[in-house]
């Protein structure tokens, strides 16, 4: 990948990326050459490059309410299991929120170093509470505690989150429970794109499609090719 001039700023108010990126991934991706299932696909595409890429975890998270106004963010990737893409967060939160009222969401990963993204539209469900409480206490104790301080994307005063992180450790010192407003979600894919980027952005897309009436726990996907 080679990078051009990255900005112009011909006014004041007025600024202009110019770079060109070039991609050149140098394998092909085809619907033949594929995996017949997308969760495999994305976990061979994921083994394959966790280690060239920094952070490849690292997503981004499209939320919106039901009038259609949209949200977005960076979350963290924790698995990826036969029915689909899992996070963790707090269920007062903003995302919480409107996965709740509107559960419908579309996730990307770009990966820069190795020319690739993955996008993925679906719909929400909550992960069930043991799988949540085992994923909890996996946490590092600061990140357990952090989760009990913070009432997520809320209005706070400069130090109060740190103040009431000091107290949960009172409250709680090594031993912290789950708490009931934190835990997973799980989008459950109905549209995966796989991006693989080649120069001239005649890049190679692949594109399934969830079969229409097909059964959660053995669906069937259409598989086809998009124009870059």
């Amino acid at each position: 990948m080679t990078t051009g001039t990255a900005i112009s700023q011909p006014a004041p108010d007025k600024l202009q990326i110019v770079a060109h990126e070039q991609y050149d991934a140098p394998e092909a991706l085809s619907p033949g050459a594929v995996d017949p299932c997308p969760l495999a696909q994305f976990r061979a595409w994921f083994t394959a490059h966790q280690g060239a890429v920094h952070e490849p975890e690292a997503m981004t998270l499209c939320t919106s309410t039901p009038a259609g106004v949209s949200s977005a963010r960076v979350v963290l990737l924790k698995q990826v299991d036969a029915r689909g893409f899992v996070f963790y967060t707090n269920y007062t939160s903003r995302k919480s929120r409107e996965l709740a009222a509107n559960p419908r969401a579309a996730l990307a990963l770009y990966w820069r170093e190795v020319h690739r993204q993955v996008r993925v539209v679906g719909r929400a469900e909550r992960v069930d509470r043991a799988e949540s409480d085992a994923y909890f206490h996996s946490r590092p104790l600061g990140s357990q505690l952090g989760a009990w301080a913070s009432r997520q994307s809320s209005v706070v005063a400069e130090g109060e989150v740190q103040a009431r992180a000091e107290k949960m450790q009172e409250r709680f010192g090594e031993n912290v429970p789950l708490p009931e407003f934190w835990g997973g979600w799980r989008i459950v894919p109905d549209e995966v794109e796989f991006w693989l980027g080649k120069p001239s952005r005649l890049h190679d897309r692949v594109r399934y499609t969830r079969v229409e009436g097909s059964p959660d726990d053995a669906p069937e996907w259409k598989i086809e090719r998009l124009a870059p």
